[in-house]
């Protein structure tokens, strides 16, 4: 099987960079090669704003964690602005990333998109049912 191409939202670095668990293995396997993650400007921008914002971290920690999601991640532009998430639109940054690297998964925690669970043949899964899919 070819390595999936996967988007992570920003909840799931968010979540990989304090705690353990399914977040975190993600970003493992991304780490380790083993999936193909994407990130956009707009979603680096939202993880800057949201571990100053949320976390009492110096700016100099943020930007280290900036650059560790460089480490693994493609940096790519969206090619197409979207209006889907209308609850949250801050949220339509993860499906323009997902589109313009052609993703396989966006994987998040978060319920406005969880609610799409399909968007143009990409399907949105929560950090569990990912890994479950990659085991098969």
């Amino acid at each position: 099987m070819n390595r999936p191409i996967a988007v992570l939202d920003t909840n799931i670095y968010i979540s990989a960079t304090f705690w353990s668990g399914e977040p975190y293995l993600v970003v493992q396997k991304a780490v380790m090669q083993e999936i193909i993650v994407f990130v956009s400007d707009e979603i680096v921008k939202e993880l800057r704003k949201v571990l100053a914002r949320d976390f009492n971290i110096r700016k100099e920690y943020i930007e280290d964690i900036v650059k560790s999601v460089f480490f693994f991640t493609h940096l790519i532009g969206p090619r197409e602005e979207l209006s889907i998430i209308k609850e949250d639109p801050d949220d339509d940054k993860i499906l323009e990333c997902a589109l313009a690297c052609k993703a396989d998964f966006i994987v998040t925690q978060d319920k406005h998109l969880l609610k799409l669970k399909e968007f143009r043949g990409i399907k949105v899964v929560t950090p569990t049912e990912f890994l479950r899919i990659l085991e098969k």
